[in-house]
């Protein structure tokens, strides 16, 4: 895994190879995006990687197929935490997700764009 920073030294994801694919990955290794090249891959993690955290995700918990809508509230290489539901508001229920669940693949996270 490959490491993308801005020019001002500001961590913006990372890029990493899986299989034949490159995955676009956020500071908290969510995927942004797959893509064919690690050129594409490093492009959508500098484009997109810190707006992303703005942005709504889906969460699907513990391998189910169901996804809810959640946010993000703090994100680091170690993990995210993120609201549960559409807003993050005072009061709301969230989950702290490890960046080693999401690798195993215990819970899931993907950009809902």
């Amino acid at each position: 895994m490959r490491t993308i920073h801005r020019d001002d030294g500001e961590l913006c994801g990372f890029v990493r190879a899986h299989g034949e694919t490159w995955h676009a990955v956020a500071v908290f290794g969510g995927v942004l995006e797959v893509t064919a090249s690690e050129a594409d891959a490093e492009r959508v993690v500098r484009e997109v990687g810190l707006a992303a955290l703005a942005e709504r995700w889906l969460l699907a918990r513990d391998g189910a197929a169901d996804e809810e809508i959640v946010c993000i509230q703090e994100a680091s290489p170690a993990g995210v935490t993120v609201a549960l539901g559409y807003y993050s508001m005072p009061g709301v229920d969230v989950l702290r997700i490890s960046r080693d669940e999401l690798d195993r693949g215990v819970h899931r996270l993907r950009r809902s764009v």
